[in-house]
């Protein structure tokens, strides 16, 4: 029986990348039951919700989804954007994607940044490197206060002397956002990366934060980290705050296989390497959870480029990949790697990111043809 599978196109490029990642897809071979879900700009300016429910029932009935880009602002440019009619009705705009993390516990998220020979925006060839990043906790988590309530700041002031530096300031120009850690969590990415040493091979696992400075929530990463790695006695755990790993990550990039990291720290380290393998149209994702997982490219919507089939379409297509290993569709998966790693070391095809004039179209075909 076929899986059932999600498919969120959501906004701008994102609708272009599906379409050509979907007609990979179909090319390897891979049968699935596909049913197409809204998400996006557009909802959360004629619903007031970016994530409508019968979008997470789809989801909960599916085995997992491929998801585009959707198009994303701050609060009260969304509110602003509102149909006339349900603007003063309390919507207020939330990320889907950071919704979708945290309703179905998507822990995980996993960013491979590989250089495939040929791509002449490698920063070097030789780059193989995968971020763990904590999804679901850390400074995303929503727990955020403007104007700063007085009974926020009392408790804060009751129990942390350094508050009374903001005691001159009128709670209307404070604004807080909670950092926020569990041991569990912090356990779960470690355990997460270290796993993934130990089945690739890898020696070492580099945890990337800032306990220096951020003492009580970094500080929890790493005194956890530290205890994982001794059930991997033959990986080596490396430290590095995050201000110095993004300097010696565009120097030694080769140094580094697995990272881990929290949710900002992992969100900042993840571009930087995505950048070093010739950006993010190179840079697949997948937000993976216990039982369900969410598979996206990470870039955003470029809402400019909409229905232009410009923008380049390889790191949907390998977001496609990463589902097909989720799947246990592994033979599957390789033949779509070994496709784009000829078509980039050829370099017949290019879109206008690397120097090319071909359509996202036509770079689909392009893999397509070297299955």
């Amino acid at each position: 029986m076929a899986d059932k599978i999600a498919v969120l196109p959501g906004d701008g490029v994102g609708k272009d990348v599906t379409e050509a990642a979907m007609k990979v897809l179909d090319a390897v071979g891979f049968k699935a039951e596909y049913t197409y879900g809204d998400i996006g700009w557009e909802f959360w300016c004629n619903e007031g919700d970016p994530l409508p429910e019968r979008t997470i029932e789809l989801l909960k009935n599916s085995k997992c989804a491929l998801f585009g880009a959707i198009t994303s602002k701050p609060k009260d440019e969304a509110a602003e954007e509102l149909k006339p009619e349900l603007r003063d009705k309390g919507f207020v705009y939330q990320s889907p994607i950071v919704r979708l993390r945290q309703l179905f516990n998507l822990h995980t998220n996993l960013r491979p940044c590989k250089a495939y020979p040929g791509n002449p925006l490698n920063y070097r060839d030789d780059i193989d490197l995968v971020v763990f990043r904590e999804n679901t906790e850390g400074l995303y988590v929503g727990v955020e206060y403007y104007p700063l309530p007085q009974e926020v700041y009392d408790a804060l002031a009751k129990y942390n002397s350094k508050m009374e530096r903001f005691g001159k300031s009128s709670l209307e120009d404070i604004a807080v956002s909670c950092r926020i850690f569990t041991r569990a969590g912090c356990q779960n990415i470690a355990r997460q990366g270290f796993e993934y040493a130990k089945k690739f091979g890898y020696k070492t696992v580099t945890f990337v934060e800032k306990p220096n400075v951020i003492r009580e929530t970094s500080g929890l990463m790493i005194r956890e980290a530290r205890k994982i790695a001794k059930e991997y006695p033959g990986i080596e755990i490396w430290e590095t705050n995050i201000d110095a790993q993004c300097m010696w990550l565009v120097k030694n990039p080769q140094d580094y296989g697995v990272m881990v990291a929290t949710n900002m720290f992992g969100d900042i380290v993840s571009d930087l390497a995505a950048q070093l393998i010739g950006g993010l149209g190179f840079s697949p994702s997948g937000n993976i959870g216990d039982n369900f997982a969410v598979f996206e490219p990470t870039h955003g919507s470029a809402p400019k480029y909409e229905g232009q089939y410009k923008v380049n379409p390889i790191a949907m297509i390998l977001t496609s990949k990463m589902m097909l290993q989720w799947l246990g569709e592994i033979e599957m998966a390789d033949r779509i790697d070994k496709a784009i790693a000829t078509v980039l070391k050829e370099g017949n095809v290019k879109t206008y990111d690397f120097g090319g004039t071909h359509t996202t179209m036509e770079m689909a075909d392009a893999i397509i043809e070297k299955l």
